[in-house]
């Protein structure tokens, strides 16, 4: 599989040469705004927006999906470790340094917007999600950063794994399995753990990739912050929508403020255990902050109902 792909390369060079002979000012600006809904800025916007103004329950579960998926994309890209397109004729509208193969944007865009399309059930949204999905994959190849051959592979573990996840959280929503609290609990810090420990060593071979650490981190958080606000805050996501606008806005603050703020009070670029370490604790608390303080301060200003 792996020669394959690396045999298409000079043909995908080709490809992405002809896309950007079309070149434009428009087209330059239309594909890096589609490319950014796939960063890690928008995100952090997108999926409190979801689980703290429109659905909890579709918020909850796209959180897992959306964060699991670049974790995914990770082990795929250390398995292969494909270089990104680097003809000298090609222009570069963004900086990648991860291995090329699958597109992580490609496959994120098919697994958010469509799970979304799958749970919404509006035939609307579900033509925005399509428009978004294309533009988001065939913006990799028109900014220089992935050859064809990546995005169609993002685009079909994206499908893969969106089939797969929405038959297992449709089971364990039918099944409703109950758990008591300290066993939930531990789950959701065994199970991320165990997954950064199996991931693969990073493209200098030293330590698990930085993806791992950002995923686990904040699956770890999240999944207790979840548990914790079912058990104990159980806020409601119906109201006015000047309350739900303002409650995004202040829960915003708190995230924010803990991720930016713990960017700089714990610094990553330190010894590489550490740095693990400290990301881990980083994104856990963002994590946290996002699935349990904001739903408690929500409750406590009077911004949601219990």
């Amino acid at each position: 599989m792996g020669e394959l792909l690396a045999s298409l390369m000079p043909w995908g060079t080709g490809v992405i040469l002809w896309v950007q002979s079309f070149r434009h000012p428009f087209f330059d600006a239309l594909f890096l705004a589609a490319t950014s809904l796939g960063e890690e800025e928008f995100y952090l916007l997108f999926l409190p927006f979801i689980y703290w103004c429109l659905s909890k329950q579709v918020g909850v579960s796209l959180a897992y999906i959306s964060i699991f998926s670049p974790y995914l994309n990770s082990v795929i890209k250390l398995t292969f470790r494909l270089p990104r397109p680097s003809d000298p004729r090609l222009v570069l509208l963004r900086t990648e340094t991860s291995p090329s193969f699958p597109s992580n944007h490609a496959q994120s865009a098919v697994v958010n917007w469509g799970y979304l399309a799958i749970r919404l059930h509006h035939k609307i949204f579900s033509a925005v999600a399509v428009v978004l999905i294309v533009l988001i994959a065939f913006s990799r190849i028109y900014v220089g950063v992935h050859f064809p051959q990546d995005v169609v592979g993002g685009v079909l573990i994206g499908l893969l794994l969106l089939v797969a996840y929405s038959r297992l959280v449709g089971t364990i929503e039918e099944r409703r399995f109950d758990l008591s609290l300290p066993i939930k609990l531990a789950l959701s810090v065994v199970v991320p753990l165990a997954l950064l420990f199996v991931h693969p060593f990073d493209v200098d071979g030293t330590y698990p990739a930085k993806i791992a650490a950002t995923t686990m981190g904040t699956v770890l958080g999240m999944s207790i912050g979840f548990i914790l606000e079912r058990e104990y805050i159980r806020f409601k996501v119906n109201g006015l929508w000047w309350k739900r606008g303002l409650r995004f806005i202040v829960g915003m603050v708190l995230v924010v403020t803990f991720y930016l703020g713990l960017k700089v009070a714990l610094p990553g670029e330190v010894s590489h255990p550490i740095a693990i370490t400290l990301r881990m604790v980083r994104y856990s608390l963002v994590g946290f902050s996002m699935a349990f303080l904001a739903p408690w301060l929500f409750v406590t200003i009077s911004l949601a109902e219990r």
